[in-house]
């Protein structure tokens, strides 16, 4: 398996605590009427507080504050903020815009991405329940993580793992086959993937890889890529 993990994709530029960093995000329950559709957007970002537009009307909420709309803004800082809405938890991101579409009783969800400034798609999520920052990578075979993510993520990988040898960046290295119970991104959660731990600093960013995408309907158009739920 090769794996490419580029490093170097741009960072938000901070100017000090008291300037906001706009940012956007419009959610939509599927199903209903455009008119009734609760629809969210963030227009500044700081630290623990965040400025919403919700339905229209301007919400400044702090962390852990609930607005009469059922919106729970869960934490912010400059660069994102984290909200949670139906026991659903979704990010506001600077770098990439996100969609998601849900509906109550609606199993089926869908994602929708759009790349950051530098090409990549990136998305948070979890790994046994354990909050990673992926780079969505259709090369990957596996779910791929290094050893200083799994170790975090308190992963015996040396004694419940399969050896095994991987070529990234840094020419080929050990690597442990794992299954992870349970991988998850914006609501999309599978049970028992298939990952790989390279005993070494790569990948620096874990991977989405196939072993996850492949148990979804995938599909592009234009910039945006949209994963589904089968």
């Amino acid at each position: 398996m090769i794996m490419h993990v580029d490093s170097g994709h741009d960072r938000v530029r901070r100017r000090g605590a008291n300037i906001a960093v706009v940012a956007a995000l419009c959610l939509s329950v599927a199903g209903v009427p455009a008119d009734e559709a609760l629809k969210v957007s963030a227009v500044a970002l700081f630290k623990e507080k965040a400025v919403l537009i919700i339905n229209g009307k301007r919400r400044i909420m702090k962390a852990n504050e609930e607005s009469p709309e059922g919106v729970r803004l869960l934490e912010s800082s400059s660069e994102f903020a984290v909200i949670e809405i139906d026991n659903e938890k979704l990010t506001l991101q600077l770098d990439s815009k996100i969609v998601s579409n849900y509906s109550r009783g609606v199993t089926a969800k869908t994602l929708q991405l759009y790349p950051d400034r530098s090409g990549h798609y990136f998305v948070d999520g979890l790994i046994n329940g354990n909050r990673v920052r992926f780079l969505i990578d259709t090369g990957a075979t596996a779910v791929s993580i290094n050893r200083d993510t799994a170790r975090r993520l308190g992963l015996l990988y040396r004694v419940d793992g399969q050896p095994s040898k991987v070529e990234t960046a840094a020419g080929v290295v050990a690597a442990y086959k794992v299954e992870f119970a349970e991988v998850s991104i914006r609501g999309l959660s599978l049970k028992r993937v298939n990952g790989v731990v390279v005993d070494g600093a790569y990948p620096r960013i874990a991977l989405l890889g196939q072993s996850f995408l492949n148990r979804l309907n995938m599909r592009r158009d234009g910039q945006m890529l949209e994963l589904q739920e089968r």
